[in-house]
């Protein structure tokens, strides 16, 4: 269970939260070092939406393996992470 270093204000809107841990530490609110982790085994992965496409691609069997691995640690779908890394890549490269 983490505990709380100081007081999260409350937020009216997601943007406004989203602007306040975009400028603030989370480390300066919550104690990490008492976490516990969590399992969410009934979790289902969020649908696609109307805007999403689907893309078929052949990876070596080694690198599939090893998003499964890191996926695990997340606790995470391995499809999930690959989006996460893909739009993290492609917005770093955006930004060039």
């Amino acid at each position: 269970m983490t505990s709380l270093k100081r007081s999260i204000p409350k937020f009216d809107s997601e943007d406004e939260e989203r602007e306040f841990w975009a400028t603030h530490d989370s480390s300066d609110y919550i104690d990490l070092s008492k976490a516990e982790q969590a399992r969410m085994p009934n979790l289902k992965p969020s649908r696609s939406s109307a805007s999403d496409a689907s893309v078929t691609i052949s990876l070596p069997q080694s690198v599939i393996d090893d998003l499964k691995v890191l996926a695990g640690k997340r606790d995470i779908p391995f499809k999930s992470l690959v989006k996460i890394y893909l739009a993290e890549r492609v917005e770093q490269e955006m930004r060039r």
